[in-house]
């Protein structure tokens, strides 16, 4: 299953997100929450994100941006499983890190979906589309 299109859930007052409906059953047997690049949260099906963790491993360690990048993508990491609703917990830090209050934009990205403060998608929208409009291919 390919996670495409843009969603506009509210949190609740405790901090839980209801997953968009078409993608209940693809994150039901469970998935992992943690910070991504850009100020936004990925949630990666589990499986995914074993496989993420295992392109990780291949990694040196010796290799600074490969030990800071596993610092970030599994200290910030939260496992969780959907409830009966289909909604998930989001904890404090990681709404933090990425602004989060009670309006999110959850964006479906191939194998993943990310959540998004709803300003900073706007903005990143913004840049990333005039970029997107320059692109050429190049003849050589």
């Amino acid at each position: 299953m390919l996670f495409m299109g843009t969603y506009t859930p509210k949190l609740d007052d405790k901090g839980r997100l209801f997953l968009p409906a078409k993608f209940r059953d693809r994150l039901a047997e469970g998935l992992v929450v943690t910070q991504g690049q850009d100020k936004c949260l990925v949630v990666w099906p589990t499986d995914v994100f074993a496989e993420e963790a295992e392109r990780q491993a291949a990694r040196p360690m010796t290799n600074r941006a490969a030990r800071r990048y596993a610092r970030v993508l599994f200290a910030g990491g939260d496992e969780s499983t959907p409830d009966k609703q289909g909604r998930i917990g989001i904890p404090a830090h990681l709404r933090e890190y990425a602004g989060l209050e009670r309006d999110v934009v959850v964006i479906g990205v191939r194998d993943r979906l990310e959540i998004w403060n709803p300003t900073a998608w706007r903005e990143f929208q913004l840049e990333a589309l005039e970029e997107f409009a320059d692109l050429d291919e190049d003849d050589d």
